[in-house]
């Protein structure tokens, strides 16, 4: 089926470019160096494309991608990357263990004895490593390691996550903070044990050198938005939001792609060859540039977002595409919580 048949808005992603990608990740953190992040894809396909490259180990920000992954057959180690005292969403990846190795991090004694309590086996110590957002401070964790192994957890090492530093443009600058924060990770990690020391993203994914880092969360890189893109980075962009011109005026062009299909917590998305106006709820104002050609009502036209993860959390199904032509439908089964 050509693209021009397809329902509009709806997502499409160029399945050679997303193999590229997930290629040239693993030629950096090939195997279990890699524990790539479905949060910004939500699709356990993608993921099975990232176990064809190697990958076997997963990063889930939901208990729901866990599940998903589980029910899927995919993956045989995954970590929930994320703090929860869900009873309930606890007990359901605690039932999930006979099926793959499930870890969940913990910063406190509540979620330390949350887990234990769902029945949980594994646990990974989350420290703040300077974002502030979930993560106990580098001093508390070695208390936190005692306590759960206290109560019969397994405390497989620790996890931080620099995310403050992802999109620092200055590489030097970057550098040195991302070195900070590790060190700070490390010195958790010696109070601690285990044999995880885990962090990162898209952003930072070829910074670790000289620490002790042995496992990379990455997850962007596999689709790409025009965020990461400004970091010229070898991904490239591999998925878009494809719509319909449903109105032309002399001076603009409307789209039906709007705020219910794109992530805008990073700005508005891109068109190739035009400008953007601006977005409404169920439309993209846009302008052709110097030189484009006018498009007609009932055109398609690609828009690239700028954050990928809300983006596909979005939509129920993706469309993969050779050039302009179908060739395969992903559900994104992993949404929701």
């Amino acid at each position: 089926m050509d693209i021009s048949r397809l329902p509009t808005p709806c997502p499409v992603i160029d399945l050679s470019v997303t193999r590229s990608n997930i290629a040239a990740m693993a030629a950096v953190h090939p195997g279990r160096s890699l524990r790539p992040h479905v949060k910004a894809h939500k699709c356990s396909a993608i993921a099975a494309e990232q176990v064809a490259a190697g990958h076997t180990t997963f990063t889930c920000a939901t208990p729901r991608e866990i599940l998903g992954l589980v029910a899927a057959g995919v993956g045989e180690d995954i970590l929930l990357a994320n703090e929860t005292v869900d009873p309930a969403r606890l007990a359901a990846l605690a039932d999930a263990q006979s099926s793959a190795l499930i870890t969940v991090a913990v910063d406190s004694l509540e979620t330390i004895q949350a887990a234990s309590s769902a029945g949980i086996r594994n646990v990974l110590i989350d420290v703040n490593v300077g974002l502030p957002r979930c993560g106990c401070s580098p001093e508390q964790a070695g208390s936190l390691a005692d306590a759960a192994r206290s109560l019969g957890l397994i405390v497989r090492g620790v996890m931080g996550y620099e995310g403050h530093l992802m999109m620092l443009t200055d590489r030097q600058k970057k550098q040195d903070k991302v070195h900070e924060a590790m060190t700070l990770l490390e010195r958790a990690h010696n109070d601690v044990g285990g044999d995880i020391m885990s962090a990162g993203g898209t952003g930072t994914y070829d910074m670790f050198g000289g620490t002790k880092v042995n496992e990379v969360q990455a997850g962007s890189y596999a689709l790409m938005d025009t965020q990461y893109a400004e970091l010229q980075h070898p991904f490239a962009q591999s998925l878009w939001i494809l719509g319909t011109v449903i109105s032309v005026n002399a001076s603009w062009v409307v789209i039906d792609v709007g705020l219910k299909s794109l992530g805008m917590d990073h700005g508005n998305p891109t068109v190739d060859g035009f400008s953007v106006w601006f977005c409404s709820d169920e439309h993209t104002t846009i302008a052709p540039a110097e030189g484009t050609p006018k498009p007609k009502v009932g055109d398609r036209i690609r828009v690239t977002p700028a954050h990928v993860d809300p983006t596909m959390a979005m939509h129920s199904h993706a469309y993969v595409i050779e050039n302009d032509s179908v060739i395969d439908e992903w559900t994104i089964d992993l949404r929701g919580w």
